[in-house]
């Protein structure tokens, strides 16, 4: 992870975005009407009106372009966004820090012999589609680390995805300038007692699902779902970065940092 640095001045062209649901688009209204604005292709920044699954979406969707997210909350969790307010947000955009993230890549086959392929700011996860546990073959670098998890399902996240779903089944909160992944079960039957791993950034995962037909599994890049897998394997991608900002006083690695704190 790169070090916060100053985002783009002042004069830059702000482009608006916006989820679908009213808070977003009344926000979306009051702010294309009160500040200069263009359409995302021709923009320095983007300013992302939703929660946190927006600011994600907006992020892959402009990847390609390396523009700068400034998520505003009109959601519900919004750990990635920043507080919501229509006044002053030029100056807000000139002050902000932006975060440089690395997603990973998940590369899923389907038991048809199909490969879908995907992008992943917080996680990759693996889900049981039925009332059956999932069998789940671990392998790091080629190295089968564990033959048999059976569980409710397992994820990778990144430090930035290591507050969302990956907090949420216990694992481990990561700071964010640490070359480091999470790999954390989710509901583990057995072993029963394993807690997961720390894995360095470049480190190749795969994931074999194990009696597939009889026990189907889900795989989720974010929000990009693939059905009856039969194996995924997920690297970090440094040939592709984001970059989020964030106002100085709440930036992400002092959120990493307080969560760690929290009650």
């Amino acid at each position: 992870m790169s070090q916060p640095s100053r985002s783009p001045a002042e004069s830059q062209k702000i482009a608006f975005v916006a989820a679908d649901f009213d808070t977003a688009q009344d926000a979306l209204a009051g702010l294309q009407s009160a500040y200069p604005n263009v359409e995302p292709e021709h923009a320095d920044v983007i300013v992302a009106l939703g929660g946190d699954g927006f600011v994600l979406q907006t992020l892959r969707r402009f990847v390609d372009r390396k523009i700068p997210v400034f998520g505003l909350n009109r959601g519900s969790v919004g750990f990635l966004m920043n507080e919501y307010s229509d006044a002053g947000l030029p100056e807000r955009l000139a002050k902000a820090q932006a975060v440089t993230l690395y997603p990973l890549h998940m590369v899923a086959r389907t038991g048809d012999g199909q490969t879908h392929e995907s992008l992943a700011i917080n996680e990759v996860s693996l889900l049981r589609e039925t009332y059956q546990a999932a069998k789940i073959e671990i392998l790091i670098d080629g190295v089968v680390r564990m033959e048999e998890l059976i569980c409710d399902g397992i994820l990778v996240a990144t430090p930035a995805g290591s507050t969302a779903y990956n907090l949420s089944a216990h694992g481990p909160i990561i700071p964010l300038n640490a070359e480091i992944l999470a790999l954390t079960p989710i509901s583990a039957f057995r072993p029963r007692r394993w807690r997961g791993a720390l894995l360095p950034h470049d480190a190749e995962v795969v994931f074999r699902v194990r009696e597939a037909k009889k026990r189907p599994v889900s795989a989720t890049a974010d929000d990009f779902e693939v059905r009856d897998i039969t194996e995924v394997t997920i690297r970090e991608d440094r040939a592709r970065s984001f970059q989020l900002l964030f106002d100085p006083e709440t930036n992400l690695e002092e959120r990493i940092l307080k969560e760690q704190f929290a009650p």
